[in-house]
């Protein structure tokens, strides 16, 4: 029988489809993408990722067993991309701190805000919908964009090649599917909906970093 998670994966996938399609992508992968573009995206990745780390620690709040509120903490304690964004940063000829003073796009603003929004009115498996499109996303990059033999680009594929987000992706799989045998209809529908619109903006995500979104006003 298939998994809820394996069902939404279904549904996403003309979603995810486009994602894997997208011109950021490629432009790693053959190394043509002008480096300011990827000095943007690392810039917005990093503030993502603390939007993401706010998230588990909401979710903490509403652990529904000792067994969750412990693999939820090692959600938060162990950003296996924090050490892979240092690395590049300096790579990519910047520095922490001006990383750090980089303003959230309008789309990153916005799919933050989902998150946070989420995990504020909901439980733990919407929450967990909502964050796994993110990890899961990013690992299946290794079946569909393999390595780049790019000096700098080629760090970055690495680690998704390597499969370094397999331990994530199966863990916030099994918080959605767990949550998923317990919920209500309408818990399962929140459930849905989170991991579609966060689907969508990983679509968008990769549009703002390839024309470096800035805010209009």
């Amino acid at each position: 029988m298939e998994s809820f998670s394996e069902e939404l994966r279904a549904e996403a996938k003309p979603i995810w489809d486009r994602i894997f399609q997208k011109p950021f992508l490629w432009e790693i992968k053959d190394g043509t993408l002008p480096l300011a573009k990827f000095q943007y995206y690392l810039g917005q990745d990093y503030m993502y990722l603390e939007g993401f780390a706010r998230t588990v620690a909401l979710a903490l709040a509403k652990a529904p067993s000792s067994q969750h509120l412990e693999d939820l903490s090692h959600r938060v304690l162990t950003p296996v991309e924090r050490p892979l964004h240092h690395k590049l940063v300096a790579a990519a000829g910047l520095t922490m701190d001006e990383i750090k003073l980089a303003k959230p796009s309008p789309t990153n603003t916005a799919y933050m805000n989902h998150m946070l929004k989420t995990a504020s009115l909901h439980g733990l498996g919407a929450t967990a919908a909502a964050l796994l499109p993110c990890p899961w996303t990013y690992h299946e990059l290794k079946d569909e964009l393999g390595p780049s033999e790019h000096p700098l680009y080629g760090q970055w594929t690495e680690f998704y090649v390597a499969g370094f987000l397999q331990s994530s992706v199966d863990a916030w799989r099994g918080f959605v599917d767990d949550a998923a045998k317990e919920a209500s209809p309408a818990e399962l529908e929140a459930m849905r909906e989170a991991f579609m619109i966060s689907s969508r903006y990983e679509f968008m995500f990769w549009d703002m970093a390839y024309t470096m979104e800035q805010w209009p006003a």
